[in-house]
């Protein structure tokens, strides 16, 4: 069996690249969730959204879901019926792998290895959302091993999967808001942080949006603004609601990409992806059901969950996404269908998901088929 080690150059001098969400997937990964001081009701309803949203990519590719001891005979009864869902046990302190995961790079052989970032709970003792993050931080490590990956490790580069879009031909969307953030790497400049990009991610070019819509959640990833929907080709929040809190965002970001290039030179097309019609809020019910800890930022009926629908997961053959129940959920989805026509679209209601923070991509992290 071939020894998994770390290596200690990086993938751009090896000849990695991360590639473009739309490419090929061997798997799709995930966390069962479990915090009730993030979850209402002991994360139950939360647990149900999850695996329906496993069951709903193991229609196109395999899911293996790893769920903390106590959890697990639990969530594999649950995913028991699905064939193409495998429960593991795996420590972690939440479920949002897509940050504190590994992310995957292959090369032109297709042989695929991870990068594992050091994580922090978005923003350690800065602002971070919980402590301790110790088990989040060895989620890289266990999924690089459990995927017979080889691994390369940053020495100290603070970095979430939901804070990046890569287009697989040398550009990477991000923002200002999360990268700049005083809680991931304040030591580095905005040089030194495109240098890390350029590095581990091997890309060209590092294109910024100023903002995200999530300030106090994940300091603004690009998730929930922006993706690459294939090269030279992105889509955009957008709302011509005057009132609706993510407004300026949305046409910030839109007008950055409209004026920009990428690593080839080619202008990007934009693809306007709309928000949802009605913000959404907690009930003061469901805000009572999460426990109130020491560490963990509370959460109140003034915080508006950041339900987005770019939120999206791209799999083979398949967009996995997200529904609020919300007047625009039709519009989302025929707006999704003309970007990928020949995919199918999978809605799927993650209300309880937004509620945790975040969404569908948050809670997933795609392998690359190795071929």
């Amino acid at each position: 069996m071939e020894t998994i080690y770390e290596e200690q150059s990086t993938p751009r001098q090896d000849g990695y690249r991360m590639p473009g969400e739309f490419e090929p997937q061997e798997r799709i990964w995930m966390l069962w969730p479990h915090r009730p001081d993030n979850w209402r009701d002991g994360a139950k309803p939360a647990q149900k959204a999850f695996a329906e949203v496993a069951r709903a990519i193991a229609r196109f590719e395999p899911v293996v879901i790893g769920a903390k001891p106590e959890d697990y005979e639990a969530a594999r009864f649950e995913m028991s019926e699905d064939e193409n869902v495998m429960v593991i046990e795996m420590t972690s302190d939440d479920s949002w792998i897509r940050d504190c995961g590994p992310t995957f790079v292959k090369n032109d052989d297709g042989d695929v290895r991870a990068v594992h970032w050091h994580f922090n709970a978005w923003g350690g003792l800065y602002d971070g959302l919980y402590f301790p993050w110790d088990q989040d931080a060895l989620v890289g490590v266990k999924v690089a091993d459990l995927a017979r990956a080889v691994r390369y490790r940053p020495d100290t580069f603070v970095l979430e999967g939901g804070s990046i879009h890569v287009d697989g031909e040398g550009t990477v969307i991000t923002t200002e808001m999360c990268l700049l953030s005083p809680g991931r790497n304040p030591e580095l400049s905005k040089e030194d942080i495109e240098g890390y990009l350029r590095e581990y991610l091997n890309v060209e070019k590092v294109i910024w949006i100023k903002d995200g819509i999530d300030p106090d959640e994940t300091n603004g990833h690009i998730d929930d603004v922006a993706c690459f929907i294939r090269p030279g080709e992105v889509a955009c929040i957008w709302t011509d609601d005057e009132d609706n809190p993510f407004y300026e965002a949305a046409h910030a970001a839109y007008d950055t990409l409209s004026q920009a290039t990428d690593a080839k030179g080619r202008q990007l097309k934009v693809h306007k992806l709309t928000m949802p019609k009605v913000p959404t809020y907690m009930s003061q019910e469901e805000v009572d059901a999460i426990d109130v800890v020491e560490g963990t930022l509370p959460r109140t009926t003034d915080d508006y969950a950041i339900a987005s629908y770019m939120n999206f997961l791209i799999v083979n053959d398949a967009i996995i996404f997200p529904q609020y129940g919300d007047e625009y959920d039709d519009l989302a989805c025929e707006q999704v269908q003309a970007m990928f026509p020949d995919r199918e679209i999978v809605g799927v209601p993650t209300r309880e998901i937004a509620y945790g923070g975040g969404n569908i991509h948050c809670i997933t992290q795609q392998e690359p088929a190795r071929r």
